[in-house]
């Protein structure tokens, strides 16, 4: 320390603003309010403040290195400080309260926790125990039953015995005296022996004597129940428990907004974790509760489990009106409870402004289609998201026309690792190429029925080249194409009827899903025929109309088989490994499933063509949950793939545009 400023006391500032009382010397004695002396300059005390550099200044500093700043008097400064100190540290206490209040929330939860699990610990104890007796009874059953046998089985044995012992102890007698009459009795004797003993002996010379035993000695313990019960054991039972958290809980659903009098509408809840991961089990306690605003009058909406963290909530309201729609996880609201659902009369929602479709539709499906209006923009442009509506749609690519940037029936999509977005525009005969802005960057393509023309382009996919792969269903061929769009060669000439899905698998073979003959190909890089396997039926190895493939990280092959409504899974040899999904429009089911997918986590990502809807499934076909399209509904889609940076991108084929959405992996 500057010996010039041994008998000073040195404070902060920050001190010095807080401290209402005296500032104490060292030794504790009160020291008044001690003036600020200025490091640079001596004896010069601070009595100034600089804005700019944030700190104390003597009247020389003001003069010198501060004098073009802003400077105030170091009390005023002081007052404004304490003033700004006062208001961060009472908007500080405001969170004491809720940060109390968490805590209690969090020590009551753990201490639910632990009386569950007490509960649960006494639940297993008393059924292990009820188990018990009941095993010790039946032991002591089977112990009496098998003495009551063996005893049965030994007096019979006993009483076999024993009469053969009195035949054989008689016989001997017989013998006997028999044999000591012919030894050595008299002839007399001899005479009178033979009269005596002459009928007993050929009794027993003819004598029928049961020689085997009269009972066997089967007697056993069938133990092949227990082999089956031990097994049953081992799974006895079970803990469940999951993750749920009701604030990243969500529902989607056309229910959550909107429903027509006495129709039943359905909502799918999907449960998530604290980080948003989707939970994959179910068991979570779900309730909902239904009021109208207008009469206070309350429904309870049914509740589906599907055991794999995704659930159906029913309901149907008898009259128009607004409802209140509430879902609870474990008594709390999920992400955006309470909704506001405004109920139709069924003339209300047929006007006659729906359009009408070839597309096949069902009543109650959960997120519905529409086209696009006139007034909707074009010029190839995407349009960010703007509806009121919430939903996952990122931006929306082209609209209906001929033009570049511009679709009529859109049908395959595909994504590059460089951004790039192709697309086939099958009424259009061409191919069109965007960057992840949705700007088209490349149309090519010219309509013709000869090598490198394109007559009804549908799939598309790029090989590891990065040459672009295009099938032309009705030139009934595959065209590979540079990225510039220059053509390269063809192939399956002469071998496929109707080409629609391509997919190049990890060997670089190319996969091509042939819709007209119902079955698929695999050929190498340069058009040699490596395989084909399916045809058309409905059973496992067969297909009824299949659409579109994907490949998954084991290589397996993923088909769409449209008209069976469901998916098919084959290995890359082309062997049948399963199938999911069923006709209809529930959780998992397909109304002609177009697009597939595989994400990096092989979940399977289906377009459900006739539903007009987004399914995402787990490898093992367990249904996961929508993609949430409500505000831009889709409309008989087509391909669908990833984006490099994880969206889902689709052709919507009705609506003549591609959509990209968020998807959370």
């Amino acid at each position: 320390m500057d010996p010039e400023m041994q008998n000073h006391r040195l404070v902060s500032l920050s001190e010095l603003a807080l401290g209402d009382a005296d500032l104490v010397n060292g030794d504790g004695s009160s020291a008044g309010h001690t003036s600020l002396v200025c490091p640079s300059h001596s004896g010069q005390t601070l009595r100034y403040y600089c804005r700019d550099c944030e700190t104390a200044v003597c009247s020389t500093c003001t003069d010198i290195e501060h004098r073009t700043h802003s400077t105030v008097q170091l009390q005023e400064a002081i007052h404004e400080h304490r003033q700004i100190l006062r208001e961060l540290l009472e908007k500080a206490y405001t969170q004491v309260d809720p940060l109390k209040e968490a805590i209690e929330l969090v020590t009551d939860m753990a201490a639910d926790l632990a009386n569950r699990r007490v509960e649960a610990e006494d639940q297993i104890s008393e059924c292990f125990d009820t188990l018990l007796l009941t095993l010790e009874q039946r032991k002591i059953s089977l112990l009496a039953e098998l003495e009551s046998t063996h005893s049965q089985k030994q007096a019979t044995l006993a009483r076999q015995k024993e009469l053969l012992e009195t035949c054989l102890a008689n016989l001997s007698s017989s013998c006997e005296f028999t044999e000591k009459t012919l030894t050595r009795g008299s002839e007399t004797e001899v005479l009178l022996v033979k009269k005596q003993m002459g009928d007993m002996l050929t009794q027993y010379s003819n004598m029928q004597i049961q020689r085997t035993p009269e009972e066997n000695n089967f007697l056993e313990f069938c133990d092949s129940e227990f082999n089956l019960a031990k097994k049953c054991l081992l799974n006895l039972g079970s803990v469940q428990s999951n993750s749920a958290i009701a604030f990243e809980t969500t529902a989607s659903g056309e229910g959550l907004k909107q429903c027509v009098a006495g129709r039943q509408m359905v909502v799918s809840i999907t449960t998530k974790d604290c980080r948003g991961d989707l939970v994959k089990v179910g068991h979570s306690t779900i309730s909902a509760e239904l009021v109208c605003v207008s009469s206070l009058a309350i429904l309870s909406p049914q509740i589906v489990d599907h055991k794999n963290g995704s659930y159906d909530l029913l309901y149907a309201v008898n009259k128009e009106g607004i409802y209140q729609l509430s879902i609870f996880l474990y008594g709390q609201h999920i992400k955006g409870s309470p909704f506001r659902v405004k109920a139709y009369t069924e003339e209300e929602t047929s006007s006659g402004d729906r359009p009408i479709s070839k597309i096949p539709r069902t009543t109650g499906v959960r997120q519905r289609a529409t086209k696009r209006t006139p007034s909707a923009k074009s010029a190839g442009s995407c349009n960010r998201h703007s509806n009121p509506i919430e939903d996952d749609l990122v931006m929306r690519v082209g609209c209906r026309g001929r033009n570049k940037g511009e679709f009529t029936n859109p049908q395959g999509i595909c994504c590059s690792s460089t951004g790039r977005i192709v697309v086939t525009d099958s009424n259009n005969q061409c191919v069109q190429v965007f960057n992840e802005q949705g700007d088209c960057k490349l149309k090519f393509g010219i309509r013709g029925r000869s090598a490198g023309q394109l007559q009804r382009p549908t799939g598309v996919t790029i090989m590891q080249n990065g040459n672009y792969v295009i099938a032309d269903y009705d030139n009934k061929w595959v065209s590979v194409f540079e990225p510039n769009g220059k053509f390269v060669n063809r192939l399956g000439v002469g071998k496929l009827l109707g080409p629609k899905g391509v997919a190049v698998n990890h060997d670089g073979h190319i996969i091509v899903v042939d819709n007209k003959s119902s079955c698929v190909f695999i050929f190498q890089a340069n058009g040699k025929l490596i395989s084909k396997f399916g045809s058309r039926g409905n059973s496992e190895n067969q297909f009824a109309g299949p659409h579109f493939v994907a490949v998954d990280s084991k290589n397996h092959i993923v088909v769409s088989d449209f008209h069976n409504h469901c998916i098919k899974i084959f290995d890359s040899d082309g062997s049948f490994i399963m199938s999911f999904g069923s006709n209809g429009e529930g959780n998992g089911q397909f109304n002609a499933p177009t697009g597939v997918a595989v994400d990096a986590q092989d979940n399977i990502l289906v377009a459900d063509w006739g539903n007009s809807r987004i399914q995402v499934f787990d490898n093992n076909g367990s249904f996961l949950s929508y993609v949430n399209t409500m505000a831009e509904p889709l409309y008989g889609p087509q391909g669908l793939a990833l984006t490099s940076d994880g969206h889902i991108i689709i052709a919507d084929s009705g609506n003549h545009c591609c959509k990209m959405y968020k998807y959370l992996q």
